[in-house]
């Protein structure tokens, strides 16, 4: 079914193949820009230059940079390769009001504009949307993500703030996307980047990366193919397991493309993308056994295989240009995590949970292309997903003789098995009118349903046997008492319905003063889509009776962006400057909180929060071969709106920061200079600051006024990189490099849950290697 929904959408655009009309824009710089100055400024997905102008399409639509009324931070290729940025962290730390929070890898969690309760968000969907191209690979926090290869893309793009209209439910705070570059037909194209390096406390690392682009027919029909493999070794020792290094990690993917242009008025693009992540054990580490230590009895493996093929259809028309998406995806995620932290160590237990997600995205959205004062998108989007999960909690076979039970064949107490429903449908449009070149007014509308089903398969089984266990380690908290095995079926349910309407609306109002300097007042919303607990209605544990009692779920959460904002270029280009300011009301907050008596996660709501701050971005080149480039933002944000019951419930109290830094901050200096005939060096320094930040709320649920003794905050830290290569030719670099010059071994991340034994990321040691990359 999948595959005709998929065939049939793109058919659509492809109907229109005799009437496309009007050619499609390049995505290629002209010949003589200069590449250095088209990384310095804010670039969206597929950003071309006129001359010394930057062309966008950050809002679906092309627009000059300097025109567009988003806060936007994006990372060509170039600029990932000179700095071996690889995954999420070094984007969060070089973009201004952005966090990741990352307890290990396949892990990925964004915090925007300081729009976080805490950075884990189990069984929430994640404030800020991930998308590789048009499919959304960001999920609920306590579900495996993939971390995605990052080499040959046109360049990855974070948008901060709401992004309702355009991007749906999952952008409350902000888009991150990740544009793949598409086939070239104009000519052959191929490239390798090989790194090679040591991390200090570990061992190797070995990154390799190659892509070939291949025209088909001259101008017309063109293929081209990346391939990557990782291979690292680790950095923690896991004394539970006795691995040393235990950390590892193995990637490994291939992405092709094949595109067709019959004529310059129509394209098709297919696309196939394989991916798969197997990190070997967790990276979260416990501070009371040492700095890279952790301890579980078996590695934590969270793993990911992604497969997935997209569709795009783009035709011109002498008014508008229709562009049609169709994306399915496959993608398996391992969850397999020790719990025995829940009772330190005293009852072993774990969950082997495996998901399986199958995700259809469909996006036809028309841009309107004819001059005149009017300009509009207009468009339709359809999200279904999937998710079927498989649980399994398992013991130890010396804690089955421990509590005498052969009940059971192996060493699963619990076993079940459930799929959530998720499909989400939506129409948006955005209308600009242009007063004068000078002055023009967007508005934006974006009507959706969201609907979420979980529905409990049958033949599983539950049993008592962890309360049973309890008693018999903890048996004066028992009374003495150790209740008698019971073991019951697990019965077909089918879960509440959750199911909402919400309209997205976003008004801005953008004025030109100098053809360099664009100044913009913006107001957005966004929302994310509600939440059913899979538990709900569910008692506490018979040995914890006063403990609460499972609520029912989450309802939307809803936020309102105020923001102005500057856009402006100097004394020539060579200084640029961004700047934004915003102010943040945040309601009706979803929130992730555990029960005492047994860990069971749950969500539910709570009044409100206002978070309020600026960020700033700063390009300079005072003199020849040299590149100044500053970022920082300062956010307050605070729950401003709660009740005594909702204090009570998820452990927040009035007036206590969100999980964000106060401040946080990049600076980084290229010095470029010519070493012989052809021959250029360059050196390059990097420091970012990030502040710290609460990593869960102070108290324990259902109990007010209590600490809970999850409870912490992250280390302020300083992150500092050097580099130093040569230009060997237009053809070939070589760059040796420095991470973590100081060795800095700060906390980075709280886990704000109590079953996890190591709760604490660190940053990786320091780390020497050398990358070479080709271009032929």
């Amino acid at each position: 079914m999948r595959g005709s929904l998929l065939a049939s959408a793109s058919a659509v655009a492809l109907g229109l193949l005799p009437t496309a009309v009007s050619a499609q824009a390049s995505d290629q710089p002209e010949p003589g820009v200069d590449a250095e100055t088209e990384t310095t400024e804010e670039i969206s997905p597929t950003a071309q230059r006129e001359g010394n102008e930057i062309i966008v399409t950050a809002t679906r639509r092309e627009a000059r940079l300097q025109d567009v009324p988003v806060s936007v931070t994006a990372f060509q290729q170039e600029e990932l390769t000179e700095k071996g940025i690889v995954g999420y962290e070094r984007l969060a730390r070089e973009t201004p009001g952005v966090v990741l929070n990352r307890p290990t890898q396949n892990f990925n969690n964004f915090t925007a504009r300081g729009i976080s309760t805490n950075g884990y968000s189990a069984g929430l969907q994640a404030p800020v949307a991930i998308y590789i191209d048009e499919l959304p690979i960001s999920a609920n926090g306590n579900s495996t993500i993939l971390d995605p290869n990052l080499y040959d893309v046109e360049r990855v793009e974070f948008l901060r703030g709401p992004q309702g209209t355009l991007f749906g439910s999952g952008s409350l705070a902000g888009a991150m996307r990740i544009i793949t570059k598409a086939p070239n037909p104009g000519r052959f194209e191929a490239s390798a980047l090989v790194d090679l390096g040591y991390t200090e406390e570990g061992g190797l690392r070995q990154r390799y990366n190659a892509m070939v682009n291949v025209p088909i027919a001259q101008d017309t029909v063109a293929f081209r193919a990346v391939g990557y493999y990782r291979n690292e070794d680790g950095w923690v020792d896991n004394i539970g397991t006795g691995i040393d290094d235990a950390n590892s990690i193995e990637a490994y993917g291939v992405r092709a493309a094949v595109l067709i242009e019959p004529t310059n008025k129509f394209s098709v693009k297919l696309s196939v993308n394989k991916e798969v992540s197997n990190p070997a054990d967790s990276s979260l580490t416990n501070p009371a056994l040492g700095t890279y230590v952790r301890r579980t009895a078996q590695p934590d493996l969270f793993q990911s295989d992604l497969t997935a093929i997209n569709v795009t259809v783009v035709a011109d028309f002498d008014f508008a240009e229709l562009t049609s998406s169709s994306t399915y995806s496959d993608l398996t995620g391992d969850f397999i995590v020790d719990l025995a932290g829940t009772y330190n160590q005293l009852v072993p237990f774990s969950l082997d949970a495996v998901g399986y997600d199958d995700i259809f995205v469909q996006e036809l959205r028309l841009a309107s292309t004819h001059a005149g004062p009017f300009e509009w998108i207009i468009g339709g989007f359809y999200f279904d997903k999937r998710r079927d999960v498989d649980f399994d909690y398992r013991t130890t076979q010396a804690f089955l003789n421990q509590t005498n039970t052969t009940a059971f064949s192996d060493l699963y107490y619990q076993r079940f098995k459930n799929f959530t429903d998720i499909s989400e449908k939506a129409v948006f449009g955005e209308l600009t009118y242009r007063f004068s070149d000078s002055f023009w007014l967007t508005g934006g509308l974006r009507y959706g349903e969201v609907q979420v089903q979980t529905t409990t398969r049958g033949g599983g089984y539950n049993s008592n046997f962890l309360t049973r266990g309890y008693c018999t380690v903890f048996t004066a908290l028992c009374g003495g008492f150790i209740p008698a095995l019971t073991i019951t079926p697990i019965q077909s349910s089918v879960g509440l319905l959750a199911k909402d309407d919400k309209l997205s609306w976003k008004a801005s109002m953008s004025y030109k003063p100098s053809r360099n300097l664009t100044t913009y007042a913006t107001v957005s919303t966004g929302f994310r889509p509600p939440v059913v607990n899979a538990r709900a209605g569910l008692p506490p544990p018979a040995a914890q009776p006063n403990d609460i009692t499972i609520p029912a779920g989450a309802s939307s959460d809803k936020l309102t962006n105020y923001e102005i904002g500057l856009k402006g270029s100097f004394f020539e280009n060579r200084l640029t400057a961004n700047f934004a300011a915003f102010y943040i009301d945040w309601n009706n907050i979803q929130v992730q909180a555990n029960r005492v008596s047994d860990a069971i996660q749950f969500a539910t709501n709570i009044g409100g929060a206002v978070s309020k701050g600026i960020e700033l971005e700063l390009v300079a080149r005072p003199v020849e071969g040299l590149r100044l480039q500053a970022s920082g933002a300062y956010i307050d944000a605070r729950i401003d709106d709660l009740s005594p019951t909702e204090a009570a419930i998820s452990g927040a109290e009035d007036g206590i920061r969100l999980a964000t830094p106060e401040f946080q901050g990049s600076a980084t200096a290229t010095y470029s200079f010519p070493v012989g005939d052809t021959e250029t060096a360059f050196v390059t320094g990097n420091v970012a600051y990030v502040g710290s930040f609460p990593g869960l709320f102070p108290n324990v649920p259902g109990q007010p006024g209590v600490q809970s003794p999850q409870y912490d905050l992250t280390d302020e830290y300083v992150y500092a990189n050097a580099y130093a290569g040569v230009n060997i030719s237009p053809d070939l670099t070589i760059t040796a490099y420095v991470e973590n010059v100081f060795d800095n071994d700060a906390i980075n991340y709280v886990h704000p849950e109590a079953f996890l034994d190591g709760r604490y990321g660190r940053l990786r040691p320091r780390t020497f290697g050398v990358r070479t990359n080709f271009v032929f």
